[in-house]
């Protein structure tokens, strides 16, 4: 199987190069200039044709969104290496649930909270009341994410796998985008252990996480 992965520094690519790390896979990477414009080039956009990335090519085949690139690679590659759990089992359905809950219902809220306060948005779109509604929300989301951290070191359970690298690289990105984790201390204490494993500087180089 030959694999190929469209990317750009510190983007939505970035847990990609992580997952490739964790699983010690061979895959080519074409690293994209964004600002550019190299992710809207004809030939890119037939492969992608959102024209973003991440974008994983598998035997030339396109596979794009961040999620489900990946789910995939834990199906296709993280059961055999005891990071992702077997089909069939409650383990892979915990693990279905919550990397969609971190892209899906968490990252969404980032992205509600982003438009509302970032200087990076249009400042007609910020919305200070919003904000705090969202940012309080995002507060709640992480204390059932604390909760189910209390219980237990991963998220499965006893043992770290792509579950935990998805749903933490979501996490901080949120504590980039000004969501406090204090009174979270499970939550701090995982992101602190995933950001220690060797995959993590692989894909974030020298960039120090918010913890």
């Amino acid at each position: 199987m030959t694999l190929t992965l469209y990317a750009a520094p510190m983007s939505s690519a970035t847990p990609v190069v992580c997952a490739l790390a964790e699983l010690d896979l061979d895959c080519e990477t074409v690293m994209l200039d964004l600002q550019a414009g190299e992710q809207k080039r004809p030939d890119y956009l037939a492969l992608n044709p959102h024209g973003v990335v991440p974008t994983l090519l598998v035997d030339g085949a396109p596979l794009f969104e961040a999620l489900e690139i990946l789910q995939w690679l834990g199906e296709r590659h993280g059961v055999e290496r005891g990071l992702w759990p077997a089909a069939g089992t409650p383990e892979r359905l915990a693990a279905l649930s919550w990397t969609a809950w971190a892209y899906v219902s968490y990252g969404g809220l980032v992205g509600t909270l982003n438009f509302a306060q970032s200087p990076h948005a249009d400042a007609a779109l910020h919305h200070p009341p919003l904000a705090a509604d969202v940012l309080q929300r995002l507060g709640a989301a992480l204390g059932r994410l604390d909760a189910r951290l209390a219980a237990q070191p991963w998220l499965l359970g006893a043992d770290y796998s792509l579950a935990d690298l998805i749903v933490a690289c979501v996490v901080v990105y949120s504590l980039y985008c000004g969501v406090p984790i204090e009174g979270h201390a499970h939550v701090r204490d995982w992101l602190r252990r995933f950001c220690a494993r060797p995959a993590y500087a692989v894909a974030w180089g020298d960039a120090p996480p918010m913890l």
